[in-house]
């Protein structure tokens, strides 16, 4: 279900100078998920190594490697006065070698090509919930990394059944990611969580217009516990307010951040678009919702490493800029 991570599964990309000190340096590790309540570090980060789900939805793979890239940034964050890796627990990754070699190794021209693949999403989501579910009954705040969308499912469910009731959502993203439940994909996660009771009220900030099929438009209108906000209608004058409307609608109770990095201008992802908000406005985004108390988990999904862009370090500052802000939530 989980690899825990060890100083020396991290060691070789920690870059250690003279004079300086690295998160991964004082980062905390543990031997076993029973000792996680008696760890005092408060925020526990683990990745999801996969893109199974993105090619059950027709999306470009690569998600798999946001992880790795990610922690080559965040490890080599300066612990100062403003980052400290003592409140910082790396748990390590949910094992996805095995369903990603089964994924490869389905034949493209299958008939059944698409429900393989959905079947190994919904084994992951098995894995994902449980670890979700472990670090909030002992009292931890979840940080997820990677992976397709498709494991909002797992979180969602995770949470759900931590607090023994339905959890509300801000989705920041492009899409909604409410598509049909023929089969389990990164396109479905909150249709699923809906349907089998786990998500309660959500809202989408950033959403696409030309990326939202009409039958999704006609869900809304019929649910009173929906709400977009849509990317076309932002402008300097409304950021903030529309902001604070989406999280007023789910900050009433238990909440979990989903941030999807295709909602970013240019973002390396699985639906990369050269329009959306800025790595700027997200980063002010982060730091207002951590403020919020009943937030309950931070999800970064959809990003992929690139030779191009510096993937890992945004997810880095994403990552630096919500625990500063949370911690004295």
């Amino acid at each position: 279900m989980l690899k825990l991570f060890s100083e020396r599964d991290i060691a070789k990309l920690v870059s250690k100078r003279p004079g300086e000190t690295k998160l991964g340096e004082r980062i905390n590790f543990l031997q076993d998920l029973e000792s996680l309540e008696k760890i005092s570090a408060k925020f526990v980060i683990f990745g999801i190594p996969e893109d199974i789900g993105v090619r059950a939805n027709f999306g470009k793979p690569g998600a798999a490697t946001a992880w790795e890239d990610f922690l080559r940034s965040f490890l080599n964050v300066q612990e100062n006065d403003h980052n400290s890796g003592e409140d910082i627990l790396l748990l390590g990754e949910v094992k996805t070698s095995e369903a990603m070699e089964k994924a490869g190794n389905i034949d493209a021209a299958d008939p059944n090509y698409f429900q393989k693949l959905g079947d190994l999403v919904a084994q992951l989501d098995s894995a994902v919930s449980e670890v979700v579910k472990k670090v909030i009954l002992a009292g931890k705040f979840p940080v997820i990394i990677g992976g397709g969308h498709n494991n909002v499912y797992g979180n969602l469910k995770g949470a759900a059944s931590a607090f023994g009731r339905p959890v509300n959502v801000l989705n920041i993203d492009a899409h909604t990611d409410l598509r049909t439940t023929d089969y389990r994909h990164s396109g479905n996660g909150f249709s699923y969580a809906l349907k089998n009771g786990f998500l309660k009220r959500y809202s989408v900030f950033g959403l696409h217009k030309n990326y939202t099929p009409q039958y999704i438009f006609d869900k809304n209108q019929e649910l009173e516990d929906m709400n977009f906000s849509f990317l076309e209608d932002l402008t300097s004058d409304n950021y903030k307010s529309t902001l604070a409307e989406n999280l007023d609608f789910v900050k009433s109770e238990k909440f979990g951040l989903e941030l999807d990095c295709d909602v970013m201008e240019n973002f390396p992802s699985s639906a990369v678009s050269p329009a959306g908000l800025s790595i700027n406005q997200v980063r002010k985004l982060l730091q207002v919702v951590a403020k919020e108390k009943n937030c309950c988990y931070l999800h970064i999904c959809e990003a992929m490493a690139s030779s191009h862009f510096a993937s890992g370090k945004a997810l880095s500052y994403f990552v630096t800029d919500f625990i500063r802000e949370r911690r004295y939530a």
